[in-house]
Parts: structure tokens; sequence; C-alpha cells
């Protein structure tokens, strides 16, 4: 079955389950049954919401239920004082959740992991505590009684279940934009590994306040629909934390980070929820059902950790694959390098030109408490050229990348790059400015696709531009044009935690050069690989570096570093010894005595020498 065909299939499902519920009301009178699915729509919002914050975003909340709250009453007491509809002012509802939500990523904005679901918790009774003690505008614990509905009896529940249909609708619409779009892939990357992200011009924090607004204006206004349906707002019920524990499990029952995880999570939970209440009446009821979807949740996490539709969406991948060779972690041959893609922000240094610096570090020094690892160390990478900084292990080589991409601090220097002082400057905005760099320990967003980690690397910030589709158009386009340079353009569609650990150095590097970077720094590009890949990465460099492509290389191996690099900076104990050509660096005396060793001379490792 061909791609077009299965997806006009899917489309073609989907619009009959539309046309079906929107049917019900008509060909079933039951007020049951529409109570339940009113309900059922009211917690696949919820659980829809929850998962642009928890499932793409990765960050936890255990009270998302607070915004159907907030939108209740944002709703009820727009409706008392203006004397409208709640309908009319839902989107106040949505609105005034969304601006609770930005005031929420921001409270957290370093917050992460347990301490975020903690807060998370925290803001719902919080809320709950405010509409409680605020009586002369919520009336407090007395609650808020909503306008009584003018339309004519025989339609029963039609409004409300017509409006938290369209918003439910409108719920799968926007996390499906966000999944396809460039702000979708920057939240599943800030999940995998958030610094990383920052490091490929994924702007961390406005990523994170866009999904928490994402996620909740739409809850907003179902919690405003949902308010005018049962008629009376009571904090209690209002900011329970048991609808909260409901969405969660809703979400992780059919599948976080999906489409349609949430909603299929919450037609099967909203049901069973409907049996509990019949059997588990009573005073404790409200306990007794916490305990129970608390069980039913620790069932799911530990029987169907991924969900039901990634673990479906496995089965049948693995059964399609049955018995066919898989790409992923083959070895990769020698072959001709492609054309060299287009450098859109350097351009080749002629043979005369004298070029200032692209970077240069003056009297940089990083202190860890009492230990100094990196001391006073100054010297310039030049433009256009492949330099290399070498040293024994221990020399503060890394501590350098770190300081120069923005990981860590200065304690004291500056450091310069195109002539503008960027030590100030935190990690994306280096990125912005033209500051790239790998990892000896490649680091790849282990849940998107080989594609989809290359699209996720924007080397310009443009708020427009998070809308654009990841998956299609000229930032698919330029992904496999590098994809295809590197040698990964069979890739495209493999999850990057299948790949080789060489696939992902490669991987990595596409990556890399999807930011347009003036400058790239390799760490350790040739450890734990292959020689006949060790080579094919050295024929890529010398390809870039023609073209004009500038790069820092830290690097064990000798015979690779001179068979590339000029200038050499060796580092010792965090200060530069020495900085020349190969042949001035074979011969400086302090060198051999600090790092090469007496006999040793640097140019042997070009013919086979040790190093």
């Amino acid at each position: 079955m061909s791609a077009l065909t299965s997806r006009n299939g899917r489309r073609a499902l989907i619009a009959a389950g539309v046309v079906l519920l929107a049917a019900f009301p008509v060909l079933n009178g039951s007020i049951y049954y529409q109570n339940m699915l009113i309900l059922t729509f009211v917690l696949a919002i919820v659980a829809s919401g929850w998962n642009i914050m928890s499932g793409y975003t990765g960050y936890v909340s255990l009270g998302h239920c607070a915004f159907i709250g907030i939108g209740a009453y944002t709703a009820g007491i727009a409706a008392q004082h203006w004397g409208v509809s709640p309908f009319v002012v839902a989107p106040l509802g949505g609105v005034t959740a969304a601006l609770a939500a930005l005031l929420l990523g921001f409270v957290t904005r370093r917050t992460r992991g347990a301490a975020f679901v903690i807060v998370s918790f925290a803001m719902l009774e919080l809320t709950g505590l405010v509409i409680r003690n605020w009586k002369s505008l919520t009336g407090g614990s007395s609650g808020l009684l909503m306008p009584v509905p003018t339309w004519d009896v025989s339609i029963q529940d039609w409004p409300f279940y017509y409006a938290l249909l369209l918003l439910l609708v409108l719920s799968v619409a926007l996390t499906a934009w966000i999944a396809r779009s460039k702000l979708g892939i920057g939240l599943v990357a800030i999940r995998d590994d958030e610094d990383k992200a920052a490091g490929i011009g994924v702007t961390t924090g406005l990523h994170k306040s866009l999904a928490f607004m994402a996620s909740a204006v739409l809850v907003g206004m179902a919690g405003a629909v949902y308010g005018y349906y049962i008629s009376f707002l009571d904090p209690s019920a209002m900011f329970d934390i048991v609808l909260s524990v409901e969405a969660v499990l809703a979400a992780m029952l059919g599948g976080r980070g999906t489409v349609w995880g949430p909603i299929l999570g919450a037609f099967i939970l909203e049901p069973l929820a409907e049996v509990t209440d019949s059997q588990l009446g009573g005073v404790n009821a409200g306990a007794i059902r916490l305990i129970f979807f608390g069980g039913l949740l620790l069932a799911v996490v530990l029987v169907l950790p991924r969900g039901i539709i990634p673990q479906a969406t496995e089965f049948l991948r693995r059964r399609r694959q049955r018995g066919k060779t898989s790409p992923v972690g083959a070895r990769l041959l020698d072959s001709e390098i492609p054309a060299t893609p287009v450098l859109r922000h350097v351009r080749p240094v002629a043979a005369g030109d004298v070029e200032p610096p692209l970077l240069e570090l003056s009297g940089v020094t990083r202190r860890f408490g009492a230990l100094t690892a990196v001391d006073d160390c100054t010297f310039q990478v030049p433009q256009g050229s492949i330099s290399a900084l070498i040293g024994p292990n221990g020399s503060g080589k890394t501590t350098v990348f770190n300081l120069v991409d923005g990981t860590y601090p200065v304690s004291a220097g500056q450091i310069r790059f195109a002539g503008q002082r960027i030590d100030g400057l935190g990690r994306t905005r280096r990125t912005f400015v033209g500051v790239a760099r790998t990892y000896q320990l490649p680091r790849l967003f282990e849940s998107l696709t080989v594609q989809q980690n290359v699209t996720a690397a924007s080397g310009r910030f443009h708020l427009a531009g998070l809308a654009r589709s990841a998956v299609s158009g000229t930032e698919a386009a330029r992904a496999r044009e590098l994809l295809e340079f590197v040698g990964m353009g069979n890739y495209l569609d493999a999850r990057a935690g299948a790949l080789s650990y060489g696939q992902r150095k490669l991987v990595e590097l596409a990556q890399v050069l999807m930011l347009d970077p003036q400058l790239i720094l390799l760490d350790e590009p040739c450890a734990g690989i292959n020689p006949t890949l060790i080579r094919r990465l050295a024929s890529l460099i010398r390809a870039l570096n023609e073209a004009g492509q500038t790069f820092l290389i830290v690097e064990h191996d000798m015979s690779f570093v001179l068979s590339l690099a000029d200038p050499v900076v060796v580092l010792a104990r965090g200060t530069v010894l020495a900085t020349g050509t190969p042949d001035a660096i074979s011969a400086d005396a302090a060198v051999k005595e600090a790092y090469l060793g007496e006999d040793h001379v640097l140019t042997q490792a070009m013919t086979g020498g040790t190093t």
C-alpha cells in the first residue's frame, strides 16, 4: 500500500469518526450517553493539552486541570458582569488560561524533572486557594452560579456537546500541526536533550513558553463550556487533582507524544470512569477513584510504558520488515564524496588574502572551585583554516570547547568571534552568530528520525519560522542535501536511536552544517570509528574547507590531525604550550617534554609512526 493511499485512508477514517460523533445526538436521544461523551470530550481536550506540554516537551504536569478551572471561572465571572452567555466569553477563558501557563513557564524556566511536577501541582493547589479566598469575585467556597441556558429543552445538551466536539477537533488539529512544525521538532529535542537542543539553535525558553500556552488555551475554553454545562462552579470540583491524574493516564494509555494517543486513552478511560462512579459511590468515592486511577497509571507505566499507539506501531513496523535487511547499523564503505553543498555564510579565503582571525581567545581562564581547568589560554583560529587543538588527556581541550560554545562561562579573559566579543552571550546566541560543535560521544535526539534531527537545527531565529513544516518544504530539502553529502541519504526515516556509533557521527556533522556556521568545533571526530569512516570524514572536512568552512579540531589521532590541520595549538595543564605548523610543533622541545616524548617526531604520525 502506497503512502498516499494509506494517508487518504486515515483521513477518510478520521472524517467518518467526526461525522459519526456529530450525528450521535440526532440518532440517539439518550441523555446518559450524551453526558458520557461530553465528559469524554472534556477529558480528551485536557489530555491533548497535557500531551503538548508533557508528551512533546517532557515537562510532566500534575496540575493541568487548573486551566479547566481558570477558564470556567473567567467565563462565569465575565458572563455575570457583562450579562452575556458563557459561550460568548469562552475564548476569554482560553486566553486567561494561556496567560496562566505563560506565568507557569516563567516561574519554572530553570526547573526540570521532579521539581516541575511539584511546582505544577502547587499551581493547582494555589489557584484553588485563591479562588476560595477571593469571595467578592468568585463566591469563595460557596461557589459561583452560572447563567441558566436559554435554548429550548427539546435540543437537550446539544450546544454543550457540539461546542466541546468542535474544541476536540481543534485540539487534534493543533497537536497535528505542532507535531509537523519546527516548533514541535524543537519540543521533542528539548525532551530528549535540552542542553544539546540549545546548542543547535532551539530557543528553549521560547519553545517551552509557546508549548505551555498552546497546551492551555483550548483547555481553558473547554473549561468555560464545561462550567456552563454543570451550571455551578465549586472550587473543590474545578481544581480537583483527580481530573489531572485522569488526563495523564489517558495520554499515557493511548501514547504520549502522539497526536491520537490522548484521544484514544480518553475514549477508553471515561467510560471506565463512569462504571467506577456507579460502583464506587458514597462519601469516600473521590479518594477511592484517586487510588484506582493511580494504580491504573502505575500498571500502564509498567505494562505499556510507551502506550497503545506507539507499541502497536512498533509491532506493525517489525512485522512489515520481518525477513528484510535493515540498512541501520550497516558498515559504511568508501564511496565518492557528493558535490559539496552551498555554504551560505562562508566564503573561501583566496591565496594571499590577509583575513582577521575568526576566533580569538585572550587570557581565558576557567575555574571549578579550587581547580583551574583552563589557565590564561590565548590562541587564534584563522579564517578558512583547519586548526587543531591537541594535548594529553586532562589538558583542558574539551573545556576550551565548552567555553567557546557557551556551555561554561569564562572565569576570566575574553573570547572574540569575527571581531565580536561573545563570552557574555548565551549558548543559543553563540549558535546564531556562527559557532557550532559536535561531541566526542555524538548526541542525537533518539526519539526523532535522522531527517528530523537535522531539521531541528536552526542557525537563525525567526518567530514565523517555527510554524514552518519540518517534514516538507525547504527545511526538509536542505536536510536531505546535507545527509546525502555525508553519506546518510538512505537513512532519512530511521530513528536516530537505532543508528550505529559511526552513523551518529555523520548525522551530527550534517546537523551542525544545517546551522550554516562559520566555525565548526569537532571534538574527537575519529574516536571509536573504523579506518574507512575516518578516511571518509577526512575527505568531507577537506571538501568543506575548500568551500570556505573553518574548523577547530580536538583529536588524539595524529595521522588524522596532521593530514588536515595547520596551525596546531598544543595545550598542557590548561595553558597553551605552543602554536605553529606541524613541523614547528614537532621540533619544539617543550612540546616533546610535556606531551610527545624526547624521541618522538610529530610528522612520523603521517607515515605510520607512533603517537
